[in-house]
């Protein structure tokens, strides 16, 4: 049996203050859509953080296809990255943005055009969009730009950090069923992070339920609901089914 893709083994993550997350133990399978959730400063995104390298465990280890994850551009240009709010550059046009790295690795105008149109066919970004600035751009069409860059480089792996927190409901829930329909499209890995049990129900299968720094539950949205591990379980679930949860997704 093939190792995971993505694994963290007894990785610890300390700041100065004390605080940080682990030990931590996750696998990710190939092709597998993984949601964290949890509290603000549960170590969602610091896991995160350490899945992509841009942290180092100060214990333990993360690997990448059984091998120690390395420090190496080759390496990170296997994962996609969409960051908090976009993290688009004001003075780059929304293609100047997506296509950053491409134009950095030097990729021809040719192959930047095509691969830019096949995006914007799949993140549904207006192709008049391309030439505007973020400035120019709505919240949820700098979301699609930024999906765009994550994607540009066909990688393995797409991390998202709160990729729909900032965004009206409408906005929100049209990029939700985009987001579904791309992982389900691609087959990327993909491990995302939301406060939102709900969306994070909608966009994977698989829930991690972070807080304080350790994973409290890893299963699915019923065993969540119906067999919570730890009072904390309960507790997030009850808060969320007064919303209205939908079916299990991806």
């Amino acid at each position: 049996m093939p190792p995971p893709l993505l694994e963290l083994a007894a990785a610890v993550k300390r700041y100065g203050n004390g605080e940080g997350v682990g030990p931590l133990d996750l696998e990710v399978a190939a092709g597998e859509a993984v949601a964290l959730i949890g509290p603000s400063g549960g170590g969602k995104s610091t896991l995160l953080r350490l899945l992509l390298g841009l942290l180092a465990p100060d214990a333990g280890e993360v690997r990448l296809g059984g091998a120690p994850l390395a420090d190496d551009p080759a390496v990170r240009r296997r994962f996609g990255y969409v960051v908090q709010g976009g993290g688009l550059f004001p003075h780059l046009t929304a293609a100047g943005n997506a296509a950053l790295v491409a134009r950095h690795l030097g990729w021809d105008r040719g192959r930047i055009a095509g691969r830019l149109e096949e995006l914007a066919g799949l993140t549904r970004f207006p192709r008049d969009g391309l030439a505007r600035f973020p400035a120019e751009l709505s919240g949820g069409q700098a979301q699609r730009v930024s999906l765009m860059r994550a994607l540009f480089l066909d990688p393995e792996v797409l991390l998202l950090d709160e990729p729909l927190g900032a965004l009206d409901p409408i906005t929100r829930a049209e990029l939700q069923d985009d987001l579904r329909r791309a992982f389900r499209e691609l087959g990327k890995t993909v491990v995302l992070v939301t406060h939102d049990l709900a969306e994070a129900a909608y966009l994977a299968r698989r829930l991690v339920v972070l807080r304080g720094g350790r994973v409290l539950q890893d299963g699915t949205l019923r065993e969540l609901v119906e067999a919570p591990s730890d009072p904390f379980v309960s507790r997030f679930v009850r808060a969320h089914r007064a919303l209205g949860l939908p079916g299990e997704g991806a």
